[in-house]
C-alpha cells in the first residue's frame, strides 16, 4: 500500500478512536454526575426530612472541596486557563488525573451554580497529552490533537457540533505545524465530531443521557416591535455581561481575603443559603431552562430580571470560592431569564416576543463575555430558529466590542 495513503488511513482510524474514547470518557461523567445528584436531590430528601439539607449539602461539599484543593492541587482549571497553558507550555499535565475527576465531579453533585465544561475540558486535554507520551503515532502531534479534543468536548457538551471548533481556533492566528495542515486540521475535526457524536448519541440510547443539551426554542414570526427592539435588547445584555465582569472582579477580591478551605466553606454556605432561598439559582441551568420555557408567564418581570443578575453573582460567587466549574451553561439560563423578562415588561402580551428578545440578549451576553461572535452564535444556533441566525451573530459581535 502506498505510504501516504497508509498515513491517510492510520490517522482516519485515530480519529474515530480518539472520538469514541472522548464521548465514552465525557458520557461516564454526566452519567455519574446525573445518577449521584438524583440521589443527593430527590433519594435522600425523600427518605428523611432533615431541616435545612440544601444549606447543610453545600457546606459540607463545600468544606470537602477545599480540603481536596488543599492537599492535592487547584482543580479544575477554567476553560481559558487550559486553553493558555496548552498554547504557551505546549503541554498539560495529566498526572492528577484522579484530583482532576473529582475536583471536577464535586462542585456538580453539590448544586454549585457552573457547567461541566472546565472539569470535562481539562480531563480530556490532559487525556491526549498521555496518548501523546504514550502513544507513538500520536506523539508528534501532541498539542494539536489536545485541542481537537477541547473542540469534541465542548461541541458535545452543548450538542453543537460547530462551536467547539469556533471556540478553540477562532482567536488561533498561529501558523499551522507542517506535519498538520489547515486542510488536515478541518478533516481531523470533522471525522472526530462526528465519531464522538455517534457513540455518544448510542450510549444515550441504551442506557440514557447523563445530560440532555439545552432545549430547542419553538419559531415565532417577527414582527416590527421585535426590531424595534433589537437595541435595547443588546444593551440590556451588555449591562449583564458588565455586571458578570464587576461580580466577578469583586469576588475574586473577596475570595482572596479568606484562607483556603474556609473560602470553600463559605461559597458552599452561599450557595446553600441561595439554594434554600430560590431553588432554581442551582445547577447549571440548563434543566432549569426547559422548565422556564413552560411557565415563564406565571412569574413577575421584575422577578425574571432580578434572576438573570442573581444567578450571574451565584456563578462568580462558586467560581471564585471554589466550587469551580464552567460559566456558559448558567450564563445561558441568565440571558434567557432577561431576555423573556424585558420582554413580558416592555409587551403585556409577550408570547410573541420572548423568543426573538431572549436570542439576542443571551447573544449580546455571551458576546460581552467570550468576544468570540462566531463561537457565540454556533453554540446558540441550535437553541434559537434559524431565521434568528443573522440577529444572533450581529447581537454577539456588537456585545464583544461594547465591553472592551
Amino acid at each position: 500500500m502506498n505510504v501516504k495513503y497508509k498515513n491517510q488511513l492510520n490517522l482516519s482510524l485515530f480519529c474515530v478512536i480518539i472520538g469514541a474514547f472522548i464521548s465514552t470518557v465525557i458520557w461516564l461523567f454526566l452519567k455519574a454526575v446525573s445518577l449521584t445528584s438524583s440521589l443527593i436531590w430527590e433519594w435522600i430528601p425523600g427518605k428523611s426530612h432533615l431541616p435545612f439539607y440544601t444549606v447543610l449539602v453545600c457546606t459540607a461539599g463545600g468544606a470537602l472541596i477545599g480540603i481536596l484543593r488543599k492537599r492535592c492541587g487547584d482543580y479544575p482549571e477554567e476553560l481559558t486557563v487550559v486553553l493558555g497553558k496548552v498554547k504557551s507550555e505546549k503541554r498539560y499535565e495529566y498526572r492528577n488525573m484522579p484530583v482532576m475527576l473529582l475536583a471536577a465531579f464535586l462542585p456538580l453533585v453539590i448544586g454549585s451554580s457552573v457547567g461541566p465544561e472546565a472539569g470535562l475540558t481539562g480531563i480530556i486535554v490532559g487525556l491526549c497529552y498521555w496518548a501523546g507520551d504514550n502513544l507513538k503515532f500520536a506523539r508528534g502531534n501532541t498539542r494539536e490533537y489536545s485541542e481537537i479534543g477541547m473542540a469534541v468536548t465542548l461541541s458535545l457538551l452543548f450538542h453543537s457540533p460547530l462551536f467547539g471548533i469556533f471556540a478553540v481556533e477562532e482567536d488561533n492566528k498561529e501558523k499551522e505545524i507542517p506535519d498538520i495542515t489547515r486542510t488536515s486540521k478541518i478533516f481531523i475535526y470533522g471525522l472526530t465530531i462526528a465519531s464522538g457524536f455517534g457513540v455518544y448519541l448510542l450510549l444515550s440510547h441504551l442506557f440514557g443521557a447523563g445530560m440532555e443539551g439545552f432545549p430547542s426554542f419553538s419559531a415565532q414570526e417577527l414582527k416590527r416591535a421585535d426590531y424595534l427592539m433589537i437595541i435595547p435588547y443588546i444593551l440590556c445584555g451588555c449591562i449583564l455581561a458588565r455586571f458578570y465582569q464587576l461580580t466577578h472582579h469583586g469576588c475574586e477580591g473577596l475570595a482572596g481575603k479568606i484562607p483556603p478551605v474556609w473560602r470553600e466553606i463559605t461559597g458552599g454556605l452561599c450557595l446553600g443559603i441561595a439554594g434554600f432561598a430560590v431553588p432554581a439559582a442551582m445547577f447549571s441551568g440548563e434543566e432549569q431552562l426547559g422548565i422556564l420555557m413552560d411557565t415563564y408567564s406565571e412569574y413577575l418581570p421584575l422577578l425574571l430580571i432580578g434572576m438573570a443578575f442573581f444567578k450571574v453573582l451565584l456563578t462568580n460567587i462558586c467560581i471564585l470560592s471554589g466550587l469551580k466549574g464552567g460559566h456558559f451553561f448558567p450564563v445561558i439560563f441568565a440571558g434567557v431569564c432577561l431576555g423573556y423578562g424585558i420582554a413580558c415588561l416592555v409587551f403585556p402580551d409577550s408570547a410573541g416576543h420572548v423568543v426573538f428578545a431572549a436570542a439576542v440578549v443571551t447573544a449580546s451576553l455571551l458576546g460581552g463575555i467570550m468576544k468570540k461572535p462566531l463561537a457565540v452564535t454556533m453554540v446558540l444556533f441550535l437553541c434559537f430558529p434559524v431565521k434568528m441566525f443573522v440577529w444572533i451573530f450581529l447581537s454577539a459581535a456588537i456585545g464583544s466590542r461594547s465591553s472592551r
